[in-house]
């Protein structure tokens, strides 16, 4: 199976999209060269975040320009997840700007994407800043916000949601590899 060059990755903070992007970045093909230590995350039994992240008051701006895409990888082998949460906000733009490229979405509810991402860290995780956030309120109202944009967006593809699951890494990226956990509250769709 050939694999794209990016894989524009996007979820709501606490929908544990970055551990789902840890998973598929284990695999063959993938390329990682954006982690270094002072992109990395960890807490306790919360996977964290590893590798650079895009948006509003992040290390990279979720400007869609390839210099800006491209600077955060050391090299440009293989696949490459970038990732932000504001990609929910300019869908059409990515599929229109890189039309080769996949879109994958992560879906979570609101409320249980809050509560996680306040056990995680919430405000206190180191990388990345979640200052652009502000408080607890504007972080709900984001996580609500970003949901409905990735809903919307999925429903105007006709993308069909699944769990992430053995079966469905295999089927959507050809390999196999074993998962410790499938939440029954996560869902994922890839827009080819």
């Amino acid at each position: 199976m050939t694999l794209p060059s990016r894989i524009f990755f996007t979820g709501v903070p606490g929908s544990r999209w970055s551990g789902i992007a840890q998973v598929l970045e284990s695999m063959d093909g993938f390329n990682t060269s954006d982690r270094t230590p002072l992109r990395d995350y960890s807490r306790d039994d919360f996977t964290g975040h590893k590798g650079a992240y895009f948006g509003r008051g992040m290390e990279f701006d979720h400007d869609l320009k390839k210099t800006n895409i491209d600077a955060a990888h050391l090299t440009h082998t293989g696949t490459r997840i970038i990732k932000s949460h504001d990609w929910a906000y300019c869908l059409d733009q990515i599929e229109q700007y890189y039309p080769d490229d996949w879109i994958m979405l992560v879906y979570r509810p609101d409320m249980v994407s809050y509560a996680w991402w306040h056990e995680a860290g919430g405000f206190k995780i180191k990388y990345p800043c979640y200052d652009n956030y502000q408080d607890s309120t504007n972080m709900l109202a984001e996580i609500t916000s970003q949901n409905k944009h990735i809903l919307e967006y999925a429903h105007t593809r006709n993308a069909t949601w699944h769990y992430f699951t053995e079966q469905w890494i295999l089927d959507t990226f050809g390999q196999t590899i074993k998962l410790d956990k499938v939440f029954s509250d996560i869902l994922v769709t890839v827009i080819k």
